[in-house]
Formats: structure tokens, C-alpha cells, sequence
């Protein structure tokens, strides 16, 4: 069964979000570590989601959202009522309609934000490096991959290119007046300061420079042709930027009340000075907002302008969405019977192969005995065809369980061993 545990900026405060996305990484070990509950784990964790998106085995399959709260309020230390009173739980086939509508960019705070199909896409490569990727999350996730270029292809949404970054600089557009001649600042590395840089750059922007907390700056710089900051230059590039954009992965504030003042004072300080903080956890303390010259716009005030009507998902990308978590469904269940087919398969196969074996001894030439086996296997693939195609249609309808008492009935399979549908006729029959 599939379990999604989910936090979003529909569900939660950017308070509580930014607390999980810190502890990201020890929910995901600690995922890891219920083997008893939970056969694999993919974890995705952005700027305004948290999602553990889970294979439950059919242990755990009546306790599994307890669990999964439990295990991911001892990871973060949040309290088991707040948690409660922030999150949700998605169940069963629910899980392909809501991750393929998070892929797709229709659950972001900013409809079809381009940003997300890519985190989806490294959640789960971070998944099998751990090991804990199962064959149903790879099915689930690989779905939902092509299910968000599908609605990106297919229709409208995000055609703008619209994203959080892209919102949050065209909120900046009354304080910077031209964008020629602006200073600014990047303060990170990855791929959304990567993202931040080309929309800044699709706004006429000549003056980039970028600043590392891990000394990566110098190599950014480089491979986009911007000037880097040297590591003890933080407090300097802030005094000089127009506009300081903070889009770091680290774990503490890089920019607080202290080290901005500090940067206001220097005889070369621009009079104003606008922070954008793409950062979560927080990059910028909210103190920041009350240095004298300094405006500071983050996540939580972006949010509040975010569900502007021409960012609205269409009714094609609904349709598409909806369509594949259908066909997701219907081909996880045609898996209900699975066993039994094989299970099948197997007791005919292994009497057409002593049929054909006696047919050779029997046989009066080589030739004799290629014409006989060529029939009998042609006539088993005929016979089998049916059972095949019926195991799909019940399973499809909700009704394997039919399809498996008649396997087992007919047949003399074990019913006992559902899973396995180990065979138990007795091969003398075929005598």
C-alpha cells in the first residue's frame, strides 16, 4: 500500500515547514531504519512542501499514518498535536493523483512553477542511493515524471515560465527602477540560485555577483561568467547591492540584524535595499526587515501573492493529471493477480514440457516431434490467453480475489500462501 505524509503551504505555517526541511534528512534515515513498517521511503522535501511518500507493508497497513506521524515528529522533535493539526495523509491510489499533481507544478504556492518536476526527480534519485526506492515508488515517481511534461507539453500552465523566483522579482520590480544598472547579490550555489540567475538575467540584469557559505562561489562564477565574493566578503557585497537575493540550503541564518547593520554603516552603502529570501530553512533573519533602508521579502509574504488568477491550473492539465493516476491505478491493481497468473503459468507449462517430452519418445522422426511441439505450444499459448486477459479485467474491476479462488479451485494451487500461490497439484496427474 502507498502512504503519502504530507506538509505544505496549504496545511502548515512556513515556521513549521522550514523545521522539517531541517530535518529532512533524519526523517529519511529514520524512514529507513521501520523496515517493520515501511518497505521503501522517498522523502521530498522543498520550499514550501514535505512529503514522505512510503511503501507500507501489509504489516503496518492499518497503523501506517500513526506510525508515520510518529516516526517523523521523534526525527524533527515537533509535537505529535502540532503535526497532527499541519499535516496530512494521502492513501492508496489517492497518492498517483497527488504526486502527479505536485510533479505537474498544480500544488505549488506559485500553479505550474517549473522548479518542482526536478526536485520530484532528485527525491527519488536520492531514494536509490539510499536504497529505499521500492518497485511500486519507482513506478509511482517515473509516472509522475512523465506526467508533469506531459502537462507541461500539453498545456498552458507555466507557459509564462512563471516560478517563486520569477513572482518574487516581479514583486521586487517597484523598489529596483533599472535593472541595467542594479548590484546584486546572490547568496548560494545550487540550482535554484542557477534558476534565480537566468530569471534575473531575463530581466536585463549586467551586475551579478555571488557569495558561498561553502566556498563554491568561485566555481559558479566561472561557469556563468559572474564575480564571485570571497568567503569574509559577505558584509561588504551586502553595503554595495541594490537587491540581495538568498537561495542557500544551509541550516542557519546567513544574514542577520547584526551583519546587515553592519553593511548599512559602511560609507559605501547603498541608501535602499531590498532582500529576497528564497531560503528554507530561513536564510535571513526576520530582524533584518527593521535595519533602517533594508526591505525584506520572503517566502510567507510571496505566498500571500501567489494565487493570482492567471496562475490557475487549467482543465486540461486537471484532465491529464487525473487520467494517468486512473491508468496508474488500474495497472497497480491488474498486479493483484499477478501470482496467480504466473502461478498458472507455470503448473501448464510444466505439463506441456512432460507432454512434449513424451511426445519425442514417442515420435518416429526429428521432424515428427518439431511438428508436435510447435502445435502443443501454440495450442497452451492459445488456452492461457483467455485466463491472462480475464486475471486484468477482474483485477481492474477490484475483483483478483475471484480470478485467484477460481486459479486455485480448478487448479489445486494453495490458497494458504496468497503471496506465493506455491503449486501443490501433483505432478502424476500428467501421466
Amino acid at each position: 500500500m502507498l502512504l503519502c505524509f504530507t506538509a505544505s503551504h496549504r496545511t502548515a505555517d512556513f515556521e513549521l515547514l522550514e523545521r522539517l526541511e531541517r530535518h529532512a534528512g533524519d526523517v529519511d534515515a529514520a524512514l529507513r531504519a521501520r523496515t517493520d513498517a515501511f518497505a521503501g521511503s522517498v522523502v521530498l522535501a522543498t520550499c514550501n512542501r514535505f512529503e514522505a511518500y512510503l511503501d507500507v507493508t501489509d504489516a503496518a497497513a492499518a497503523d501506517a499514518a500513526r506510525l508515520a506521524l510518529v516516526t517523523v515528529g521523534d526525527a524533527t522533535g515537533v509535537a505529535p498535536d502540532e503535526l497532527r493539526a499541519s499535516t496530512a495523509v494521502v492513501r492508496d491510489h489517492a497518492v498517483a493523483d497527488h504526486l502527479f499533481s505536485v510533479a505537474s507544478g498544480l500544488e505549488s504556492l506559485v500553479v505550474g512553477e517549473g522548479e518542482i518536476a526536478g526536485q520530484v526527480r532528485r527525491a527519488l534519485e536520492k531514494a536509490r542511493r539510499h536504497g529505499s526506492a521500492t518497485s511500486e515508488l519507482e513506478r509511482l515517481f517515473q509516472n509522475a515524471s512523465r506526467v508533469s511534461r506531459e502537462v507541461k507539453n500539453g498545456t498552458k500552465v507555466g507557459s509564462a515560465g512563471r516560478s517563486i523566483v520569477r513572482l518574487a522579482l516581479e514583486l521586487a520590480a517597484s523598489r529596483i527602477a533599472d535593472w541595467a544598472s542594479a548590484n546584486i547579490l546572490l547568496v548560494g550555489t545550487g540550482n535554484y540560485a542557477a534558476t534565480t540567475l537566468k530569471a534575473l538575467r531575463d530581466r536585463g540584469v549586467e551586475n551579478v555577483r555571488v557569495w558561498s557559505r561553502t566556498g563554491r562561489a568561485h566555481a559558479f562564477a566561472v561557469k556563468h561568467d559572474i564575480e564571485a565574493v570571497e568567503r569574509d566578503g559577505l558584509v561588504e557585497a551586502v553595503a554595495v547591492s541594490d537587491l540581495v537575493v538568498t537561495c542557500s540550503v544551509a541550516p542557519t541564518v546567513l544574514l542577520d540584524r547584526e551583519l546587515v547593520e553592519q553593511a548599512s554603516h559602511r560609507p559605501d552603502a547603498v541608501v535602499h535595499r531590498l532582500v529576497i529570501d528564497l531560503g528554507l530553512p530561513r536564510n535571513v533573519d526576520r530582524d533584518v526587515a527593521w535595519v533602517t533602508g533594508t526591505e525584506l521579502l520572503d517566502l510567507e509574504t510571496i505566498g500571500l501573492h501567489a494565487p493570482l488568477e492567471d496562475f490557475t491550473a487549467t482543465d486540461r492539465a486537471r484532465t491529464i493529471v487525473g487520467d494517468a493516476a486512473a491508468e496508474f491505478a488500474a495497472k497497480g491493481d491488474e498486479r493483484e493477480a499477478e501470482p496467480a497468473v504466473v502461478a498458472l503459468r507455470t503448473h501448464v507449462f510444466g505439463l506441456l514440457e512432460q507432454e512434449i517430452e513424451r511426445a519425442r519418445r514417442r515420435s518416429d522422426s526429428p521432424e515428427q516431434a518439431e511438428q508436435t511441439e510447435a502445435a502443443l505450444r501454440h495450442l497452451v499459448g492459445v488456452l492461457l490467453h483467455t485466463p491472462s486477459t480475464r486475471a486484468r479485467e477482474l483485477s481492474r474491476e477490484g475483483d483478483a480475489d475471484a480470478f485467484i479462488a477460481g486459479v486455485n479451485a480448478v487448479f489445486g494451487l494453495d490458497s494458504e500462501a496468497r503471496p506465493t500461490l506455491r503449486i501443490v497439484a501433483d505432478e502424476g496427474q500428467a501421466s
